[in-house]
C-alpha cells in the first residue's frame, strides 16, 4: 500500500509535518499546530512560501517584522465562517502565541520572493456553493489562481454535507501540459463532524498501478502524489478538508477520470 494516509503524531503541539522529502516529491509541504491557550510556535520560512490558516481560534502573530495583531474568529471549523490566513514569503519569519486554544494549519511550497507578506481574508472570502444533487459542497477560497496571493501556493477549504460526494466526478491534474492540464500535488487535512466518525477517500490512476481507498479519520492528511482523489461523506457525518496544492505552474487544470467524463459534461 502507498503511504498516502498520515495519521496525526499527537494531540498537541506540532502535530503534523509533511515535507517534499517525506512525501516523496518536490513541492508541497504542509503541517499543523494544535496549541493550548498560552503556548506559542515559530519558524523560518527559509526557501518556501507560506500561508497560516487559522483554522480554529485565535493567535496573536507576528511575522516578516510586522505585528499582525490576533487573527482568528472561528472557534469550531464546522461554523464555516471565513478563515483568517497570513501569507509569508521566503526568507522570513513567523511566531504565535495562542490567545485560545487553536489550530493552525502551515501551508508551504517553494516561494520565489514574488509577493509581500499580507493578510488573507476573512474579508474577501465568502462560502459558495458547487456542484449539483449529493455533489453539492461548499468552498471557502483562500488562494486560489484568480487571487494573485502567492507565487505557488494554491489554498482553499471545502465543507462536504453528510451523505454527498466531494472532488467529485473524478479528477486528475498530474501532467505539465497546460492549458489542457497542469501538475499540482496535493494534500488533504480532514476533519469530521462528529469528530469520531470517518470519511472515505480514493486515490486511483487511469491503468490502476495506484488504486488505495482510505478511512479517513478526523485529523488525517492525504497525500495526493497523482491520479484521481474523490472523497465520500457518510451519511451522518460532515467532511472538511483544507486543499494545498503546488506544482512548477500555479494554475489548476485538470482532466476527468473517463468513467465519470459524462457527469461532466452533463452538469456543466
Amino acid at each position: 500500500m502507498a503511504d498516502l494516509q498520515r495519521k496525526p503524531f499527537g494531540t498537541h503541539g506540532k502535530v503534523h509535518e509533511i515535507t517534499p522529502e517525506t512525501a516523496g516529491w518536490r513541492y508541497v509541504g504542509f503541517s499543523l499546530y494544535r496549541l493550548r491557550a498560552g503556548e506559542s510556535a515559530s519558524e523560518a520560512t527559509g526557501d518556501r512560501e507560506v500561508i497560516l490558516v487559522m483554522v480554529e481560534g485565535k493567535a496573536a502573530i507576528q511575522g516578516a517584522g510586522q505585528d499582525w495583531g490576533v487573527l482568528g474568529d472561528r472557534m469550531n471549523v464546522f461554523e464555516k465562517t471565513p478563515p483568517h490566513c497570513l501569507y509569508l514569503p521566503n526568507g522570513s519569519e513567523w511566531a504565535v502565541v495562542a490567545e485560545t486554544d487553536c489550530t493552525i494549519a502551515v501551508c508551504n511550497a517553494p516561494g520565489r520572493g514574488g509577493h509581500e507578506a499580507r493578510r488573507i481574508g476573512p474579508d474577501g472570502i465568502t462560502l459558495t456553493e458547487r456542484g449539483k444533487g449529493t455533489n453539492t459542497r461548499h468552498i471557502n477560497n483562500i488562494a486560489m489562481e484568480n487571487e494573485d496571493y502567492a507565487d505557488s501556493l494554491l489554498v482553499t477549504e471545502v465543507f462536504t454535507p453528510a451523505g454527498h460526494w466531494s472532488s467529485y466526478p473524478s479528477h486528475r491534474h498530474d501532467e505539465d501540459d497546460y492549458p489542457r492540464i497542469t501538475y499540482l500535488e496535493e494534500t488533504y487535512y480532514h476533519r469530521l463532524d462528529p469528530a469520531d466518525g470517518f470519511g472515505i477517500q480514493r486515490v486511483y490512476t487511469d491503468d490502476g498501478q495506484l488504486n488505495e481507498t482510505m478511512a479517513v479519520a478526523d485529523g488525517d492528511v492525504v497525500l495526493v502524489p497523482r491520479g484521481h482523489h474523490p472523497c465520500g461523506a457518510p451519511y451522518g457525518f460532515e467532511m472538511y478538508y483544507l486543499n494545498v496544492m503546488a506544482g512548477p505552474l500555479r494554475k489548476w487544470r485538470f482532466v476527468a477520470a473517463p468513467e465519470v467524463e459524462w457527469i461532466m459534461e452533463r452538469d456543466a
